[in-house]
């Protein structure tokens, strides 16, 4: 199951929730002769389902999900929402998280604090080149590129809603920032002097090969939130007080 990708792994979780909370529907019967009503029925699934996600050690976000996923679909059911607005749901989901179910890389937005710390790591004075991998919206290269008129800025996304959003977005500030519709294991990452990250940790260890076998010697390695198993970073950079964000620095 480990193995598995999220996506799957989580459709096998739902699966063996409903399973088990029918048996114990049907269990509970022979003593007790109680006939649980539907809302109850879809909670129990819910909270096994959670559990099973705990267990496996899916990421903190998926318990909730899975906790809420039957119930979400029967209230929309009793709600009677028309048909066309699960299709626009779906492709909006799509278009944001188009390749999610294979990078196990969700939409993840970082914020200003992580921003400065990113600045902070900069070369002040010399000419510099960065990429954002898994740039969403935009926000980090922006930023950036208005405070440091020396370096160039690149970003890539594979989901298209992001990408075609921080085109526009580009386009509307005149800004001197790249945005790039591609995987970022097809880049070669020694293009660039910074190389920046805020994935997830399921995608962490295939980036790090990719880095120590592309970047040059001399450049940056950064990563949002999430550390390299088992390889101590050159710095650390705590946002602030109670945040929930730490950003991690390698010296290639």
């Amino acid at each position: 199951m480990a193995r598995l990708p999220v996506s799957l792994q989580s459709l096998v979780i739902q699966c063996m929730a409903l399973l088990l909370a029918t048996l114990l529907n049907f269990l509970l019967q022979i003593p007790f002769s109680y006939q649980p009503a539907l809302w109850q029925l879809v909670l129990v699934q819910g909270a096994i389902a959670a559990a099973l996600s705990f267990l496996w050690r899916q990421p903190a976000w998926w318990p909730p999900l899975h906790f809420g996923f039957l119930p979400a679909i029967l209230l929309a059911l009793q709600a009677s929402v028309p048909a066309w607005v699960y299709l626009a749901a779906f492709l909006l989901l799509v278009l944001f998280y188009w390749s999610s179910f294979r990078t196990r890389v969700p939409l993840y937005l970082s914020d200003r604090k992580a921003w400065q710390a990113v600045a902070s790591l900069l070369p002040a004075t010399q000419t510099f080149r960065f990429i954002d991998l898994g740039s969403g919206l935009g926000g980090v290269s922006f930023y950036l590129a208005q405070r440091f008129p020396q370096g160039r800025f690149y970003g890539t996304e594979t989901a298209p809603a992001p990408w075609l959003i921080s085109r526009l977005r580009a386009g509307f500030k005149r800004s001197r920032v790249t945005f790039m519709r591609r995987d970022y294991a097809t880049l070669d990452l020694a293009d660039f002097d910074v190389v920046f990250a805020f994935l997830s940790p399921a995608a962490m260890p295939d980036l790090w090969r990719q880095a120590q076998a592309q970047m040059r010697s001399g450049s940056l390695f950064v990563s949002l939130s999430f550390p390299v198993e088992g390889r101590l970073p050159d710095r650390e950079v705590s946002l602030a007080d109670g945040a929930r964000h730490t950003l991690y620095a390698w010296r290639m």
